[in-house]
C-alpha cells in the first residue's frame, strides 16, 4: 500500500494533478467542421499525385484506384466523421471524383507534352469532352474494373471501418471526471 506524505508525494514518487479537461463540442460537430475540408483537400491531393506518377510511367496506373478508396475512408475515419451510409457515400463521391480528376488530369498532361503546356494548363483548354474521349481511349476494360471495384470498396470500408474496427481493438479508456 502506498503511503502519502503530504507533500505531492507518494513513496519518493511526485504524483501528477489531474486537471479537469474543458468541455468540448460533441465530435459530430467538429468532424463536419473540419472532415470535408479534409476530404476535399485529400481528393485533391490524391488525383495530383496520381497524375504526377502516371505521366512518369506513362500508363494510366489505375491500380492506384484502391488505394484512393483507402485513403478517402481513412480521411473520414482519422477526421472522426460518424460511421454508417453517410460515411460510406461521402468516401465512395470521393473516390469517384478522384478518379475522374486524375483521367482529366492525366488526358490534360498528355496532351500537355505534346502543346508544350503544364498538365493544369492544358486541361483547362481541351475542356470535358475531349478530356473523355482522351480517358476512352487510354482506359481498358480493366481499368474499368480497378474503378468500378474501388468506388465500391470505399463504400463497403465507409460502412464496415467504425462499426466494428477498432484501433488495436481496444475501446476509449472510462473518463475520469
Amino acid at each position: 500500500m502506498p503511503v502519502s506524505h503530504g507533500n505531492g508525494m507518494i513513496d519518493g514518487y511526485l504524483t501528477l494533478i489531474s486537471w479537469p479537461m474543458p468541455s468540448s463540442p460533441a465530435p459530430d460537430t467538429q468532424a463536419r467542421k473540419y472532415a470535408l475540408p479534409l476530404l476535399a483537400l485529400g481528393t485533391t491531393g490524391f488525383a495530383a499525385g496520381w497524375m504526377l506518377l502516371a505521366l512518369t510511367l506513362d500508363r494510366t496506373c489505375s491500380w492506384l484506384a484502391p488505394l484512393a478508396a483507402l485513403d478517402m475512408v481513412l480521411l473520414l475515419r482519422l477526421s472522426r466523421w460518424p460511421a454508417g451510409v453517410s460515411r460510406s457515400a461521402w468516401s465512395a463521391a470521393a473516390t469517384a471524383t478522384v478518379i475522374v480528376l486524375a483521367n482529366g488530369l492525366i488526358a490534360g498532361g498528355q496532351m500537355g507534352k505534346s502543346l508544350g503546356m503544364r498538365p493544369w494548363e492544358a486541361v483547362l483548354r481541351i475542356g470535358p469532352d475531349f478530356a473523355w474521349l482522351l480517358a476512352q481511349m487510354a482506359n481498358t476494360h480493366v481499368d474499368g474494373l480497378f474503378y468500378a471495384a474501388s468506388v465500391l470498396l470505399a463504400a463497403w470500408w465507409g460502412l464496415r471501418w467504425g462499426l466494428r474496427w477498432r484501433l488495436n481493438g481496444r475501446h476509449p479508456a472510462p473518463s475520469t471526471h
